[in-house]
């Protein structure tokens, strides 16, 4: 006959095993826990002081650590050799920190053999890809600084030939995405045939130099695992932060829509038009499509847009007729600075590029329209106050 003292003995037995049970599976939740506590309470590291960190169990290294054995000068060969097909200079995953004080002007010193417009190629070897990078801004020049202190060495890492451009919004109208980057594709393809090209967040700093800048066969995203996210891909048509298109794969979904104004829709929008152009998302494991996003409040200017819904629901039938097939907008200004193209636009308003005049009233002269009404948007030499600026 069992005791009462051996029923209470089996009872602590069994929580025993329980406890053991529960807590070998919350393990790693718990040391994840622990570390973000210890994060909390150590100082920020300055770029390039520390050479090794440990951010969310991965370990990372100095983005700049790679380049230091490379030529100052470009050779003078007639015929250089193509660039391995897998870079040399890659070293995987890259420690990300934000402290104050980084300028323009030591992001200039770090990349001495980036040239005039933020253009770039190998100096010891003939680049296998040729990539652009376009950047939808407005109102981010201390996101920018920390994005080119990574970018540039990320990419010559990577053994690219490739060019930056900044799409710039002028004027104060509500914020439009995708519309820049119909702007971007389309002023960066008249410079050069890039083979692929990047539309990238101005506050996502890549971790890991193994997500390669290239494009694939299909359209890519890239941003998949995201600290803002706990690095998993939020749901599974997300085209969101990073991706990559070929100049085919942008013809195929006709570009992006110009018509989403504020925040939110878009990104879902162009995943729906890859499916629709006969394409599907390629993407980099988890492991290695890691971004660090800079942390800030929705700007000004960038309110959510409360139509997103109602338009995604009609993609299928607007896809063909809102892209880069009516995508309007004027160049104002276009600025070859040392880490980077600016291209500032004027794209206009949900009314379009231009107001339209008043219809004359019966008996008006048929001169036109009155002296003092202008388009929509400033004057050229008024929006190229918008610009970017530099610090150095």
């Amino acid at each position: 006959m069992i005791t009462l003292q051996s029923k209470w003995r089996y009872i602590f037995m069994f929580l025993g095993i329980q406890l053991v049970v529960m807590a070998l599976l919350s393990r790693e939740g718990y040391q994840k826990r622990v570390t973000y506590f210890i994060r909390i309470f150590r100082k920020p590291d300055t770029p390039g002081l520390s050479s090794r960190n440990q951010t969310a169990g991965i370990t990372g290294g100095d983005v700049y650590a790679n380049l230091s054995h490379l030529p100052k000068a470009h050779s003078h060969a007639d015929e250089m050799p193509y660039c391995p097909k897998t870079s040399p200079l890659i070293g995987g995953p890259i420690h990300v920190s934000f402290p104050s004080g980084l300028s323009l002007a030591e992001v200039e010193r770090k990349n001495p053999m980036v040239v005039r417009g933020g253009r770039y190629r190998p100096p010891d070897c003939e680049a296998r890809h040729r990539t652009a990078i376009i950047i939808p801004h407005r109102h981010r020049e201390h996101h920018l600084k920390f994005l080119l202190y990574y970018l540039h060495p990320f990419l010559q890492r990577q053994q690219l030939n490739y060019g930056i451009y900044i799409i710039h919004q002028a004027g104060n109208y509500t914020f439009n995405r995708a519309k820049l980057m119909n702007v971007g594709f389309r002023e960066a393809m008249r410079e050069e045939d890039w083979d692929c090209l990047f539309f990238h967040d101005v506050d996502l700093i890549p971790e890991d130099d193994r997500n390669t800048y290239i494009c694939d066969s299909n359209p890519k995203h890239a941003a998949i695992a995201m600290d803002k996210f706990g690095y998993k891909l939020p749901y599974k048509m997300y085209f969101g932060g990073v991706s990559a298109l070929s100049p085919l794969h942008y013809l195929r979904m006709n570009g992006f829509p110009n018509n989403y104004w504020g925040w939110g829709g878009e990104d879902d929008d162009i995943g729906v038009r890859v499916s629709l152009g006969g394409m599907y998302i390629t993407r980099p494991s988890l492991k290695v499509g890691r971004y660090k996003m800079i942390k800030h409040k929705l700007d000004k200017g960038n309110d959510v847009n409360p139509k997103r819904f109602n338009m995604l629901a009609k993609t299928r039938q607007t896809w063909k007729s809102d892209g880069m097939n009516t995508a309007e907008y004027e160049v104002i200004s276009r600025q070859y600075l040392p880490l980077y193209t600016n291209i500032t636009v004027n794209i206009g308003t949900e009314a379009g590029l231009h107001l339209l005049p008043p219809t004359p009233s019966p008996g008006a002269k048929a001169e036109g329209k009155p002296a003092d009404e202008a388009p929509a948007g400033m004057s050229a030499k008024q929006e190229e106050t918008h610009s970017p600026q530099t610090d150095h």
